[in-house]
């Protein structure tokens, strides 16, 4: 991929900034006829004409051909060069990490989850190896590859490319040390805001212009989506939901303070609560591997919960209603026309929704709430890797 006319666009150039037009529009609304492009970015068919031709030059966009049409001269059909190259997407999980690559166009076309622990001395080390490892793997050309794109938990600046809850060097961006170590330009982002945005970005959802995603995972975020962008906050730390106060027990969250919704509302809540029921003698399929002292997983409760496990899915409606009584909060708060609810306890499906739709439906306002739709995440365990290459893919080309 040439890169010529981003610096450019930087820089005020009218033409470049044009060109950053064009390729927004193919972005949100898919591929176009010169004709139909020229009424959507408002400018003349011989102007468009010239831009089309030095971005299909610069190998941004593609010419596809003539249209099937029912009759008449067929009109040639523009957009996205999938054949540019390819993002690497890796989103960075509790004990694996979730990797892709996406061609141009926006296509996923290889995926693989891998084991990592993130708690682990290594963990840096090993999450190059992990990137580095799925390129050899799938025989990705490294002259093909135009950035990564890597999502994780906790405060991150994209902006800045600092991480502050992991992998916080003061005095190098996490995202240089990457970039030192893989070689390539890396983009780095807070994982629920990345779902957030693949979320938003899958099946038209970018046609409601404010969206809420919920990663109820072994901790608790929110991505925010107003007007169609994703917002980020005056420092970039938005979406701490997990950390909002929301009781007065004693439980102290991992954050250090006590009384946030993610010790009542979360993976992490529910495998505490789970535990502590079977430590008091609660009776679960779990039971016997809880007495013999193997390690019970959240995977282990969320197959119970599939299994029609009654105690541990009248913990997760604990859950669930905790939740479903914050999201109503939000509804009252932002008025927005979707919320998805993703993460590992989505999984779960109506066990989780039923709860969560009871709460709003007690605690929000009839009027406010009327209009909102309330989800499950489309993409599931996909949204996070998909949000991150699309984020990559729109900051390599400054959108």
């Amino acid at each position: 991929m040439k890169q010529s006319f981003l610096k450019l666009a930087t820089e005020g150039n009218k033409n470049a900034i044009l060109k950053q037009h064009i390729i927004r529009h193919f972005i949100f609304e898919g591929d176009s006829s010169i004709a139909d492009l020229s009424k959507a970015v408002n400018l003349s068919v011989p102007t468009v004409t010239k831009l089309l031709g030095e971005l299909i030059e610069e190998e941004f966009v593609h010419n596809f051909g003539e249209q099937q049409t029912a009759g008449g001269r067929k009109p040639n059909i523009y957009g996205l060069n999938p054949y540019t190259g390819l993002i690497i997407g890796a989103d960075i999980k509790k004990d694996s990490v979730i990797m892709g690559a996406m061609n141009f166009k926006g296509n996923l076309i290889h995926r693989e989850v891998v084991d990592f622990n993130l708690e682990g001395p290594q963990a840096l080390d090993d999450l190059c190896n992990v990137i580095l490892g799925f390129i050899k793997r799938h025989k990705i050309d490294p002259t093909k590859i135009l950035a990564v794109g890597v999502n994780i938990s906790g405060r991150v600046n994209s902006r800045t490319g600092y991480s502050y809850s992991y992998f916080f060097v003061e005095e190098q961006p996490l995202s240089v040390l990457l970039e030192e170590r893989l070689g390539y330009t890396v983009f780095i982002e807070n994982d629920t805001r990345a779902a957030a945005y693949g979320e938003y970005m899958n099946n038209e959802s970018y046609a409601q212009q404010t969206l809420l995603y919920i990663n109820a995972s072994w901790g608790l975020g929110i991505g925010i989506i107003i007007d169609g962008k994703l917002f980020y906050g005056h420092s970039g730390f938005s979406g701490e939901y997990g950390h909002f106060p929301f009781n007065d027990e004693e439980i102290i969250c991992r954050c250090g303070k006590r009384g946030c919704l993610e010790t009542v509302a979360s993976g992490s809540a529910l495998y505490r609560m789970f535990l502590e029921k079977l430590e008091a003698g609660s009776v679960s399929v779990l039971s016997d591997k809880f007495k013999s002292g193997a390690k019970i997983t959240m995977d282990d409760i969320l197959a119970a919960i599939a299994n029609e496990d009654v105690l541990a899915i009248e913990i997760l409606e604990t859950v669930g209603h905790n939740l479903g009584k914050a999201i109503a909060g939000l509804i009252n708060i932002f008025n927005p026309e979707q919320i998805v609810i993703g993460g590992s306890l989505s999984t779960a499906k109506e066990y989780i929704m039923l709860p969560v739709r009871n709460a709003v439906n007690k605690y929000s306002l009839m009027l406010v709430n009327k209009d909102t739709r309330i989800c499950l995440s489309e993409l599931g365990e996909n949204a996070g890797v998909t949000g991150a290459c699309l984020l990559a893919r729109n900051k390599l080309i400054g959108l």
